[in-house]
């Protein structure tokens, strides 16, 4: 949590100014008392009329400079926890963007979600309150002891039994309801992430009849969130029975000594009634500090949270060039040390093992692709068929053998580099909020009008713009919810077209295309883009069968290479694909 102070740094003022105008505040609150006696004493005890008044006066005036400091001070720790909050979110979203794949799957989405929003408003209430409390409630403890000591020592000996006692409670109830705090906030993550993948699975749950059996598990989790609240807040509500006991026991004292005093002559009424406004203050500002200490142990613990995931260093690293090397230069770095082979891509012997896994996903793939070729991939649900396509752009990182890409080894790219090189269009199309030309510009912000319409032209996405009202500029809704399958599916493979990469992963993202549009956008990319090495995912032989090569997958490892001719003579795998797609009604 330490680490995280130094995003106020750039609120310095604000965090010295907040105490500050808090301390003034509580000096004035101090004087309060004692002007109540001098009312008591010589206004009331007089029948002067015009002390009451002026003092009355002087409790206003109080009341008013008290309440601007309060203001400002408020002002100035809102600025410091909102801009915290601010920055902390700003430099917490950029790391994430930093981490791989393989990282995001370790952490978890939810969890991840829950410390960028809950977690993150946790630690802003508590910067918050550190700079309204922290400083004003010791003041005030202390102050209105010392404040008592002046109006009679032997009455104020009272608050030196008294404030111990409080503090005991306050702290003790404090001390016991902070752990169970931190499985509160555990309870709440399982909870979000169950109710995460009920939200976005809600059609499978459906489908399947499930939404019973999610219903309960939603009810157990729900109830055991509610039983950890109600067992901290059982703890936190013994505090004020018992502390208002030990107040009123301590103001019973302090009238009976004040009674005792008054008789012998060396307390007036008005010091009793300031005694006792003081032990009130008091036990206010104890609860306060209280409950300052449980917000910021909550805070501490949310922002521990926070930290851990930038100490989550990012997976997947390349040579430092992004930010220090001209665009030339690294191309001629990468150019000094490719061969000149013809070769766009090269597996040797190449495995990968996914974080946390024992075993691997994929198993000595060795293959080659030269420049300009079509390369399908295929294979059973489960093969590795993304999980190799997903290593060219380096989404996760080989753990055995040796990926080439134009002669240079994967990892010898930067990341930015390496993925203007590879263009991917992902199994799940996604839109972005905006208009149809921002989300193609995704692929390359300078491209023109006319790159744009040979991209949707391509991606046979061209009748899908020309119908909109507003062509390029139609609006698109959060995630394409306005579009179609299959038109997302198009618009996606524009987007990514537009880049004109070197190489193109079209991974299973024709699946919602029928096959005369399937057809008609392999045909358009293989007369258009004779350059670009292309990397065909898919379940349909249809879609791979005119490939200069086919890679078919079996758990992991590789059944068969060749082409579709050749894979139905030697491949029983690819055999039994082919059956399979003839059965479901696809021309192999």
């Amino acid at each position: 949590m330490r680490k995280l102070l130094r995003f106020l740094n750039h609120y310095k003022m604000e965090s010295i100014l907040a105490p500050l105008f808090k301390l003034l505040e509580a000096s004035f609150e101090l004087f309060v008392p004692l002007v109540m006696a001098a009312i008591i004493d010589v206004g009331i005890a007089g029948k002067d009329y015009a002390y009451i008044w002026k003092m009355g006066a002087l409790l206003v005036l109080l009341a008013v400079v008290g309440l601007a400091a309060s203001l400002t001070a408020q002002y100035f720790a809102a600025r410091a926890a909102v801009g915290f909050s601010a920055r902390l979110k700003h430099e917490l979203l950029e790391h994430i963007q930093k981490l791989s794949f393989g990282d995001m799957d370790l952490m978890g989405t939810s969890t991840m979600i829950t410390r960028m929003t809950s977690d993150v408003n946790q630690v802003q209430a508590g910067v918050n309150l550190v700079l309204r409390l922290f400083m004003r409630s010791p003041f005030i403890v202390f102050g209105a002891m010392i404040m008592a000591f002046t109006v009679d020592v032997q009455a104020a000996l009272v608050f030196v039994v008294a404030i111990p006692l409080l503090s005991l409670v306050v702290f003790g109830v404090m001390a016991l309801s902070i752990p169970r705090y931190k499985k509160v906030q555990d309870a709440l993550d399982k909870l979000l992430g169950r109710t995460r993948e009920n939200l976005t699975g809600a059609r499978v749950l459906r489908a399947f009849h499930k939404q019973g059996e999610e219903r309960e598990h939603f009810t157990g989790e729900n109830q055991e969130l509610n039983r950890l609240q109600q067992s901290v807040g059982r703890i936190a509500a013994l505090m004020n029975p018992i502390t208002y006991l030990i107040l009123n026991g301590a103001i019973i004292a302090l009238i009976w000594t004040g009674a005792v005093r008054v008789d012998m002559g060396v307390l007036s009424q008005g010091q009793v009634v300031a005694l006792i406004n003081y032990m009130s203050q008091i036990l206010v500002e104890l609860v306060k500090l209280a409950n300052l200490i449980v917000s910021v142990n909550k805070a501490v613990a949310c922002g521990n949270r926070i930290q851990e995931i930038f100490e989550l260093e990012p997976g997947l690293t390349g040579p430092e060039t992004e930010e220090t090397w001209p665009e030339e230069v690294e191309a001629k770095r990468l150019k000094e040390m490719a061969p000149e082979t013809g070769d766009a891509v090269v597996f040797e012997h190449v495995g990968l093992v996914y974080p946390g896994a024992s075993e691997e996903s994929l198993t000595d793939i060795h293959f080659s692709v030269k420049k300009g070729e079509v390369i399908g991939v295929i294979g059973g649900t489960g093969s590795g068929k993304t999980s190799l396509v997903h290593l060219l752009p380096r989404f996760y990182d080989i753990t055995a053998g040796r990926l080439l890409i134009d002669g240079v080894e994967a990892g010898q790219y930067n990341l930015r580099g390496l993925r203007e090189k590879v263009g991917i269009v992902l199994q799940k199309s996604v839109l972005f909020q905006g208009t149809i030309r921002s989300n193609l510009l995704w692929g390359r912000k300078d491209a023109t009008e006319e790159e744009l319409w040979q991209a949707l032209r391509i991606a046979q996405a061209e009748e899908i713009v020309r119908q909109k009202k507003d062509g390029l500029d139609e609006k698109v809704e959060q995630e394409g919810r306005n579009f179609s399958g299959g038109q997302k599916q198009r618009l996606a493979i524009a987007r990514a077209l537009v880049r004109r990469p070197d190489i193109l992963i079209l991974d299973d993202s024709a699946s919602a295309l029928d096959y005369a549009t399937d057809a008609a956008l392999r045909k358009a990319i293989g007369e258009e883009l004779t350059d670009m090495t292309l990397f065909i995912v898919s379940q349909r032989t249809a879609s791979v069968r005119n490939a200069d090569k086919i890679v078919v997958l079996e758990d992991g490892r590789m059944a068969g290479l060749g082409t579709h001719e050749q894979l139905r003579e030697t491949c029983e795998v690819y055999r039994e694909i082919c059956k399979a797609s003839e059965r479901g009604g696809s021309k192999v």
